[in-house]
């Protein structure tokens, strides 16, 4: 795999890390990230099964938790895509933060 193939892949880690944080089902990151960043779900689901396999416990507990606190407030779709964007561009100034690094 090549840097910017690596490079893709941590970045659909990190963004799905983020919607972790605000509380989104696979299929309703699947969908934010589609919409607000040209993300094929696909690759989100691949990424996503990666991340299960790694974290088992982590997943099966938040799983858990999603499904004891029920049908939780959704994100409105402005929400949604302040917040998507908001990731990208913080995920591409880190970026460049490490490309300056390795200069």
């Amino acid at each position: 795999m090549d840097d910017s193939s690596a490079s893709y892949i941590h970045m659909v880690q990190h963004l799905i890390e983020k919607c972790l944080i605000f509380r989104m089902s696979k299929e309703e990151c699947m969908e934010a990230l589609s919409k607000h960043a040209n993300i094929k779900p696909v690759i989100t689901s691949t990424v996503w099964k990666e991340l299960e396999k790694e974290n088992k416990e982590f997943f099966e507990s938040y799983l858990q938790s999603q499904s004891s606190t029920g049908a939780s407030r959704q994100m409105s779709e402005s929400e949604t895509s302040e917040l998507i964007q908001k990731m990208i561009s913080d995920n591409k100034s880190n970026n460049s933060d490490k490309d300056d690094d390795d200069e």
